[in-house]
């Protein structure tokens, strides 16, 4: 992660378990890069469908991609309060200014009010059985959605609202220097 730096714009690409690309984002601006992290922002981003299909996101995002965990993790600031939104994904790998990850179809969606609901368990099964997890895959796969479920009941980082705030801020401040 040396090359990325606080700053760059990076698309975003995410693949199925078999190598299909799913989704693109057209950008993700880089906040913060560690070994065990990357932070990043957008705001109104492009996102194409494996279809060819596109639309806007509607609010600004901050998003958290793990070098070592099976997750991604999305605080989505929208009008009727700061939502999270938690894919179930391979650790990311930055390859030809992208960020790539195998999405693997369970998310937690977390509401304003700090309740969450596990989504997608049937396409999971689906993807399982067709794609042939392998039992390996399946096992880390519920652990990762477990540990994600506990770090937010525990309410850990990213799950606090000044988190996200702070580097929405950090954010906006880096989009008005751009626009000078």
């Amino acid at each position: 992660m040396n090359d990325v730096k606080v700053g760059d714009r990076l698309t975003i690409h995410c693949y199925k378990h078999n190598g299909k690309i799913d989704r693109v984002s057209d950008e993700a601006v880089v906040l913060d890069a560690t070994d065990e992290m990357l932070i990043c922002a957008n705001d109104r981003t492009k996102l194409t469908e494996s279809d060819g299909r596109s639309h806007r996101t509607k609010e600004t995002a901050i998003l958290f991609f793990y070098r070592h965990s099976w997750f991604n993790i999305i605080g989505q600031l929208k009008k009727q309060g700061l939502f999270f939104y938690c894919n179930i994904a391979s650790p990311f790998i930055i390859e030809d200014n992208a960020i790539k990850y195998i999405d693997y179809d369970l998310d937690l969606r977390v509401f304003p009010d700090g309740g969450f609901r596990v989504l997608d368990r049937n396409e999971y099964n689906y993807h399982k059985k067709i794609m042939n997890y392998s039992s390996d895959l399946d096992m880390i796969i519920k652990n990762e959605l477990s540990k994600l479920i506990e770090m937010k009941k525990r309410n850990e980082f990213p799950f606090l609202k000044d988190v996200i705030v702070n580097y929405y801020n950090q954010y906006l401040k880096m989009s008005k220097k751009d626009d000078n």
